[in-house]
């Protein structure tokens, strides 16, 4: 069963059941996942070739081809200039969305190494989840062989939802690991 078919299935008449919702469209639903990766360090040493390896890696791991992001303003101190590139960012939503979710909850995060569960307080009051990863690693579609550098990145789950309890409550029926 694919994360959409259980939450069709199985979510839906459950948070229905216990915030007394009326209408499937009024339920907690996930709208986009948002990962995010800042590459500042490779454009200050101008390494070309390191940029282009973290893309693909982004690539592989999400399914589609990366953004990238550039400096909105020139900060001297950090040697950043106006329209450079600072970070690759990747919007995933309906199917690709659901098939990352499902890797993510059930191959990626058990991998990760001390890993208890995630902490509550990585929900802000709008319902997002926010996840850090340390290393790409993680991922089965990142072979260890041929990694030219090893980064981190950030994991944002947008919800609609009415409040951060209603979201939380998604997330637990969802299988995620929150603690």
């Amino acid at each position: 069963m694919t994360l959409q078919e259980k939450y069709k299935k199985e979510v839906i008449p459950q948070m229905k059941q216990k915030f007394k919702h009326k209408n499937d469209f009024s339920m907690p639903k996930i709208e986009k996942v948002v990962v995010n990766v800042g590459i500042g360090s490779t454009v200050v040493s101008k390494d070309e070739k390191a940029q282009e390896s973290i893309a693909k890696d982004i690539t592989l791991i999400t399914g589609q081809q990366p953004l990238v992001t550039l400096a909105k303003k020139a900060i001297a101190a950090f040697k950043i200039r106006e329209g450079m590139p600072l970070g690759l960012k990747v919007t995933l939503r309906k199917k690709r969305m659901y098939d990352f979710l499902f890797r993510l909850i059930n191959v990626v995060l058990p991998r990760t190494r001390d890993f208890r569960g995630l902490n509550s307080k990585s929900v802000d009051k709008n319902g997002n989840l926010n996840i850090g990863v340390k290393e790409h690693l993680i991922f089965p579609e990142i072979s260890q062989d041929d990694i030219r550098r090893i980064f981190g990145l950030e994991i944002t789950i947008v919800v609609r939802a009415e409040n951060r309890e209603e979201a939380l409550e998604l997330y637990k029926l969802m299988g995620f690991p929150i603690k």
